[in-house]
């Protein structure tokens, strides 16, 4: 089966609808699938649901999604280089849905692998713990968090074979591991798509089974923020 698409709008064709609950992988600026963002943009869907560990910023990433009022509803950890989020949840606009950061990726990975729910500490005792059941394990309270099983996956890696075996480099990692695997529908935008078999097993982040549909293009190399030395 050919899983390589010619470009973003083409691998999105026949998935994408109003309402639908995206996990996209990504941390700050690093690891985004922007192409496939901006794809899902012009598509004109709306109403959208993310599950991500941030919203990019106001023009990158899943911050152009909210430019365009097209997300009902973020999942996420880290929100504060948004500034159009922060407008938006302030004002009444946006839904959101805090999540501690490990508990966001382990609810990813819960999903991708047929796991409805697990306990964990984390956010005991505070906001993130109000309406979820308690439950004590060894004289200690835990809080029920549930997998995320989403209709679509977006992921970024650097190199994939043609099967969708896949490789990310370093911070890129991240969330787009857990991410890919949570969603009915996994669409990976890579740096490079080599031949099969090119790739050291050993060396595979995400395997191909995850996979369903690969596209290769040019990606913009940004820097959340930059710090130098007066001179």
């Amino acid at each position: 089966m050919n899983k390589i698409y010619p470009n973003a709008t083409a691998a999105l064709d026949g998935l994408l609808s109003d309402s639908m609950l995206i996990a996209a992988g990504g941390f700050g600026l690093c690891g985004i699938p922007e192409l496939l963002l901006q794809a899902i943009k012009d598509a004109g869907v709306k109403d959208l649901t993310f599950a991500s560990n941030n919203a990019g910023v106001d023009d990158f990433g899943i911050g152009i999604l909210l430019q365009s009022k097209q997300v009902k509803k973020m999942m996420s950890s880290y929100v504060g280089e948004n500034a159009e989020f922060m407008r938006q949840f302030l004002e009444g606009e946006l839904e959101v849905e805090f999540n501690p950061q490990g508990t966001l990726a382990e609810r990813m990975r819960a999903g991708g692998a047929g796991i409805p729910g697990f306990y964990t500490k984390t956010g005991v005792g505070t906001q993130i713990a109000e309406g979820k059941d308690h439950k004590d394990f060894n004289g200690e309270t835990y809080i029920m968090e549930e997998g995320i099983f989403a209709d679509l996956s977006i992921a970024k890696a650097w190199k994939a074979d043609e099967t969708g075996n896949a490789i990310f480099r370093k911070t890129a990692r991240n969330f787009n591991v857990p991410a890919a695997t949570c969603g009915k529908v996994c669409v990976l935008e890579v740096e490079e798509i080599v031949p099969t078999g090119s790739l050291d097993p050993d060396s595979i982040h995400l395997p191909g089974i995850y996979v369903h549909r690969l596209i290769q293009g040019d990606h913009e190399k940004r820097i959340e923020q930059r710090t130098v030395r007066a001179a």
